[in-house]
């Protein structure tokens, strides 16, 4: 199953974000965020912030897994550019654009699984002919314990820590001083 989703009019050029586009690409979702995650760069963030959508898209709409999940298409469009105007020597006028980006993000499932379409449906078991327990498989109760068992756990001795210091401890030997160190009592000497 294919999952699009759209980033329109985003105010960075579209150079730039070719360059954060580039390094996710063909990546699984996981690997992709952890590197958006840690790439410096202003297009970073709105790019995380689409393949976040994107996979929220694909666990809420298609019931898709995100772990089976990777970037198979990243595409970066130019959008409208908005013209701006500085003065210029001479009473002349310059012309700036501001280049503005529309972002395409395609996920798709690595291992292709049966599509799943609304609610998964569980089948109760109702008859004790199915639902066969044996003894083994039930854990006991406490009154059903062998007695030997229940002595071993109510006398379990654990050691206490000692709250007293050992009697031996280490002494640091004296040096002394020599030169200037015996006049001075600074801690650089």
């Amino acid at each position: 199953m294919v999952v699009t989703s759209k980033l329109r009019y985003l105010r960075i050029a579209p150079r730039k974000v070719r360059l954060v586009a580039d390094l996710v690409r063909g990546k699984s979702t996981d690997e992709a965020q952890t590197i958006l995650n840690f790439t410096i760069k202003k297009a970073a963030n709105p790019v995380l912030k689409l393949l976040k959508s994107a996979i929220a898209s694909a666990r809420n709409t298609f019931h898709l897994e995100e772990h089976n999940l990777y970037v198979s298409k990243i595409t970066v469009d130019e959008g409208p550019k908005y013209k701006r105007w500085r003065p210029r020597a001479r009473g002349q006028a310059g012309q700036i654009q501001k280049k503005t980006s529309h972002i395409t993000l395609i996920l798709d499932e690595k291992v292709k699984g049966p599509k799943k379409v609304g609610k998964i449906k569980t089948k109760f078991l109702h008859s004790r002919r199915e639902t066969k327990i044996s003894k083994k498989d039930v854990p006991l109760k406490k009154a059903e314990l062998p007695k030997e068992e229940k002595i071993e756990k109510e006398t379990k001795v654990i050691p206490e820590k000692p709250r007293f210091k050992p009697e031996f401890e280490k002494v640091k030997p004296k040096i002394e001083k020599k030169g200037f160190g015996r006049f001075f009592r600074r801690k650089s000497f």
